[in-house]
C-alpha cells in the first residue's frame, strides 16, 4: 500500500436487517482514501455515507470485507483496540455538536484531551491553540448555549483536532446551518490540513461544500458510483 493512502477500504460490505429484509448499506465498496487532504463523501440520506464514517471510525464493524489504517488491519480489532484507535488517530464532529452545556468552550477543549489522555501540563495551551485555530480566540470561556450554531460547531472542530489525530470524521457537520456559516466551517478544516497534516473524511449532501474538497467520493445506494479528485471535478 502506497504511504499516500491512509485508508485502503477492499471490499466492504455492512448489511442490516429491518422488517425482516436485508438492508445493504454499504455493497462491496473498495476505495483507497489519501492522506492530509479534504474528502468529501458525496450522496443522499441513506446512499451509505454514514455506515462508512462509522466503519472507518472503528464505530462498526463491516459484514465482511477489510479496512486497513496506515497498512494496519482495523477490521479485526478486539473492543479494547478499537478504544485506542479512536483515542490516538481519530477525531469526531456530528451533525449535533453534542457540547456539554454547562462547559465553556475552554472546558468543552479540555474535557476532551481528558479523555484523550493528554497530560495535564499540555492542555491549556493546546486547547487555546485550538480555540485560536477556528476564530474563538474571544469567545473561548463562553459558555456553549451563549455561542451561535456556526460558533458552536467550531468548538466541536476544535475539541476534534486538540488531541492531534491523524484524521478527522466529519459526519454532516453543516447540516444545521446557513451556507455561509457552512462555508466558513469547511475552511477551518482546510486549515487544519494545511497547518497540522491532519486527513478530514466529511459526508454532506450539500452541493456547495463539494468544491472544496480535495476529492469526492459519490455514494449510492451503498456503492462507490464515482471518485473525482479536485482536477477532475473542477
Amino acid at each position: 500500500m502506497s504511504n499516500d493512502i491512509l485508508f485502503n477500504v477492499q471490499n466492504v460490505s455492512r448489511l442490516f436487517f429491518s422488517g425482516g429484509e436485508e438492508v445493504h448499506a454499504l455493497n462491496d465498496v473498495s476505495i483507497d482514501i489519501p492522506k492530509e487532504q479534504l474528502i468529501i463523501l458525496r450522496g443522499r440520506s441513506g446512499s451509505g455515507k454514514t455506515t462508512l464514517i462509522n466503519i472507518l471510525g472503528a464505530l462498526d464493524r463491516p459484514t465482511s470485507g477489510n479496512v486497513l489504517f496506515e497498512g494496519k488491519e482495523i477490521t479485526g480489532f478486539s473492543d479494547r483496540k478499537q478504544d485506542e484507535y479512536r483515542r490516538k488517530n481519530v477525531g469526531f464532529v456530528f451533525q449535533s455538536v453534542a457540547l456539554m452545556s454547562t462547559m465553556s468552550a475552554f472546558e468543552n477543549v479540555e474535557f476532551g484531551l481528558r479523555i484523550a489522555g493528554m497530560p495535564y501540563a499540555e492542555q491549556k495551551e493546546r486547547v487555546k491553540e485550538c480555540l485560536s485555530i477556528v476564530g474563538l480566540d474571544g469567545r473561548m470561556y463562553h459558555h456553549a448555549h451563549e455561542l451561535s450554531g456556526g460558533e458552536q460547531q467550531r468548538v466541536a472542530i476544535a475539541r476534534a483536532v486538540a488531541h492531534r489525530p491523524v484524521v478527522v470524521l466529519a459526519d454532516e457537520p453543516t447540516a444545521e446551518l446557513d451556507t455561509t456559516t457552512g462555508l466558513q466551517v469547511v475552511r477551518f478544516f482546510k486549515e487544519i490540513i494545511k497547518e497540522q497534516g491532519t486527513t478530514v473524511i466529511m459526508a454532506t449532501h450539500d452541493p456547495n461544500m463539494v468544491e472544496i474538497g480535495d476529492m469526492v467520493i459519490d455514494l449510492e445506494d451503498g456503492k462507490v458510483v464515482e471518485e473525482l479528485t479536485k482536477n477532475e471535478s473542477s
